[in-house]
């Protein structure tokens, strides 16, 4: 059983926000991998774009503040993290930046060949930090290798299949989210692409979850295994009989079971030979740190709640009849 203390509530608040950051992250990575596949040409790119433009960088923001919280709570994790994975971490802060200013910039010179360098670097930033964090999570789940720094340790056939889960998984969500969002031809057209990535997410994320729960995992963690399952293969149902909604709201609840299961996994251990309490901050720190989090997140997840809600019409490619 898990004793409450403040190091356990926090390395709880930090699963809860790594779950927020794949949960709402994961379907903008998802939209920014399928620019090959829906985005043959410019006003379909544009509308895919606009599914995300209100919010993806308020997405980010979950990254950021879970990678803060590890600073403040667990600085001796924050520092094995850092320095075992200072590679792996580097190549997904440049992915991200190579993905931001894609973004930002897309719009800002109006010529063709601009927008496809642009799109060449939201495509490389949405592929390339879901393998990574895959990988990334499953060597933390199994124990990071002593020479992690030099990163090929961690390309071992449990990483490998993490790295898949999370792209086919993500390409998932994605496809949702589009049709969630869009209407007319790109939603038709991302329903015709959902039942193949759907089937991959279920092979490689199933086979992920499984190994980890067989490998890895307690008693407790069979409720994560069985809803992220349940989420990915439910999703498949509902998006064959276009409940679009509902569909999203599965693999929505399938990501958060995959992150609880990873993060009960692992716990206590955060690093090799280092538990939440000795890489904990002190007590009065932690005390802080949790009056700050029980005032401060209500907000800021009303106020993305409510950023969702306003952004939450439709969009359509406008010269869909052309095609």
């Amino acid at each position: 059983m898990l004793n409450f203390d403040l190091p356990t509530l926090w390395f709880i608040l930090i699963g809860f926000l790594f779950a927020g950051y794949f949960l709402l992250e994961g379907f903008d990575f998802g939209v920014g991998m399928l620019l090959p596949f829906l985005g043959t040409d410019e006003p379909k790119r544009s509308a895919m774009m606009s599914t995300i433009g209100p919010v993806w960088d308020g997405n980010e923001v979950w990254l950021i503040t879970a990678g803060g919280s590890i600073f403040a709570a667990f600085p001796m994790w924050y520092a094995d993290i850092f320095s075992g994975y200072y590679i792996p971490l580097f190549l997904i802060l440049l992915a991200l930046i190579v993905r931001v200013v894609s973004i930002e910039w897309r719009e800002k010179v109006n010529t063709e060949t601009w927008r496809q360098w642009c799109d060449r670097g939201i495509v490389l930033g949405s592929w390339l930090p879901p393998a990574i964090w895959g990988v990334a999570i499953a060597n933390m789940i199994r124990g990071v290798p002593d020479d992690a720094s030099r990163v090929y340790p961690l390309f071992n056939f449990y990483g490998i299949v993490g790295a898949l889960a999370f792209v086919f998984v993500f390409l998932f969500h994605g496809a949702l989210f589009i049709r969630l969002k869009t209407a007319g031809v790109l939603r038709s057209q991302a329903r015709k692409l959902t039942t193949i990535f759907a089937s991959l997410a279920i092979v490689f994320g199933g086979a992920f979850v499984l190994w980890t729960q067989f490998s890895y995992g307690k008693t407790v963690t069979w409720i994560w295994t069985g809803f992220a399952v349940a989420g990915l293969a439910l999703g498949l149902v509902f998006a064959l009989r276009d409940r679009d909604g509902w569909a999203f709201f599965l693999t929505c609840i399938s990501i958060i079971s995959v992150t609880g299961l990873a993060f009960s996994a692992m716990f206590p251990s955060v690093w090799n030979g280092l538990d939440v309490w000795e890489a904990a901050s002190g007590r009065y720190t932690l005390s802080v740190l949790t009056w700050c989090a029980a005032f401060g997140m209500p907000f800021v997840v009303m106020y993305q709640a409510w950023t969702y809600w306003v952004f939450r019409k439709r969009i359509t490619a406008k010269p869909a009849s052309s095609e």
